[in-house]
């Protein structure tokens, strides 16, 4: 098959109606598939099971420092948990809050704290008559939506293939004191798979910034969720950290990262890294607000996990699961799209995700000609803020949950979805 733009209006016809017809045939199928959201499938869930029995009746639930699990306290986190989390963040324990169950938590609280209190002193951001946030987009809703719920000001900024455009960035944060903070997700971005380039990293630490009080949101989510268990084929980031200290700005970020697609999500455990002025800030107004989180879950992980030395090996037989189902999705694209010459698309070596660009304006079409062939897909225009892709052509394909089988079918059906909104974007333009 030629590429779709080369086709005459007679073989465009002629495709489009084979298209059809195919399309037909799917519906008729009577399929039920969701691939929504970036969930851990059931295989995946069951790798932990063993985690509900690291305590028992005649488990030991007391830490390391003499505290018994079971009773109130210790506001930030165990010793073995404060361990676990910073072998995540890739940082020291005593730069480490372990918190609840969800990093989302932990992000909302913190851009709230500084929206009624300010950052080290500042300004509280909420008395201010406006205040604005760095989206690269493609990006991710949930970021988007905590924005949107405060009344900040969102400001998509590209992605490119070694994270966001820089150049962009500096100058609007040079520019504008109202640009308070950047959502980045610097390892397997999601959507795009992409790891932020050294370079980027070091430029986010040391830019100009208007705003004094600016911080950089580092969701770490997919640090450990490689495709392969072979060190050559995983992606590295540079740690946020100690780029800021050396660029002598070492308050300027705060790392975010879980258990959630580790072990459980909604049972997991979420902690915050910063420098030591911030984590004593966050502390002191986590003191009014809790006395201490479930220290039996935190003691339970830290067990299960080996305080981060049994992180690899766990996570090795996530990558088991999750690579076929990625070599599935780039097959497919290729195979039906390749020589159509329609669509493109990333191929990461990690996380949840895999980026599809479709036609100019075709995205929202795809989406609902999946859903009425039984495939639930993300929102066209989710992964800008306020839902609106400018293009209409970024959807999000969560290959996680379904069993392989079922994947198979979704993008069979995913792909014959692409064909027919191009086509009749094609034959629209061509009448």
């Amino acid at each position: 098959m030629a590429r779709y733009a080369d086709l005459s209006k007679a073989e465009l016809e002629e495709e489009l109606a084979r298209v059809r017809e195919r399309y037909a045939e799917l519906q008729a199928r009577d399929l039920a598939l969701n691939m929504a959201r970036g969930k851990p499938s059931q295989a995946q869930l069951d790798l932990s099971m063993p985690l509900l029995d690291v305590l028992d009746a005649e488990a030991d639930f007391c830490s390391e420092d003499g505290t018994d699990c079971r009773n109130y306290g210790v506001l930030d986190g165990i010793p073995e948990a404060k361990r676990l989390m910073a072998t995540l963040l890739d940082d020291e324990p005593d730069n480490v809050i372990v918190l609840g169950n969800a990093s989302l938590t932990a992000m909302y609280d913190a851009m709230v704290r500084y929206w009624m209190f300010g950052a080290l002193g500042s300004m509280p951001w909420g008395r201010l008559d406006t205040v604005k946030w760095l989206c690269p987009v493609p990006g991710y809703d949930r970021h988007f939506t905590i924005c949107e719920a405060l009344g900040i000001e969102m400001i998509p900024v590209p992605m490119n293939d070694e994270g966001p455009d820089m150049d962009e960035v500096e100058r609007l944060v040079a520019a504008d004191p109202a640009i308070k903070g950047i959502w980045c997700v610097p390892k397997y971005s999601n959507p795009s798979g992409i790891t932020y380039a050294d370079d980027v990293v070091r430029r986010l630490a040391s830019m100009d910034t208007a705003a004094s009080d600016f911080r950089i949101f580092w969701d770490n989510a997919y640090a450990v969720h490689h495709l392969s268990a072979d060190p050559a084929e995983q992606d590295t980031v540079l740690d946020i950290a100690q780029a800021c200290a050396e660029a002598g700005n070492p308050d300027r970020y705060l790392k975010f990262g879980s258990t959630s697609k580790i072990t459980f999500p909604g049972a997991g455990v979420a902690a915050v890294a910063a420098s030591p002025a911030n984590v004593a800030e966050v502390k002191r107004h986590m003191n009014a607000q809790a006395i201490g989180h479930d220290k039996l879950n935190q003691l339970r992980h830290a067990r299960f996990l080996d305080e981060g030395r049994g992180i690899a090996d766990h996570m090795a037989r996530h990558g088991e699961l999750m690579k076929p189902k990625f070599d599935l999705v780039c097959a497919k694209l290729e195979e039906e799209l390749g020589e159509a010459g329609v669509a493109r698309w990333t191929t990461p070596r990690g996380g949840y995700f895999v980026s599809f660009e479709g036609p100019e304006g075709t995205a929202k079409r795809i989406v609902a000609l999946a859903k009425e062939a039984g495939v639930v897909m993300t929102g066209a225009g989710a992964t800008w803020p306020y839902g609106q892709d400018p293009a209409d052509s970024n959807i999000r394909i969560a290959p996680s949950l379904p069993p392989l089988e079922e994947l198979d079918e979704a993008m069979d059906v995913f792909t014959c979805c692409v064909k027919l909104a191009a086509l009749e974007k094609l034959a629209e333009e061509n009448a």
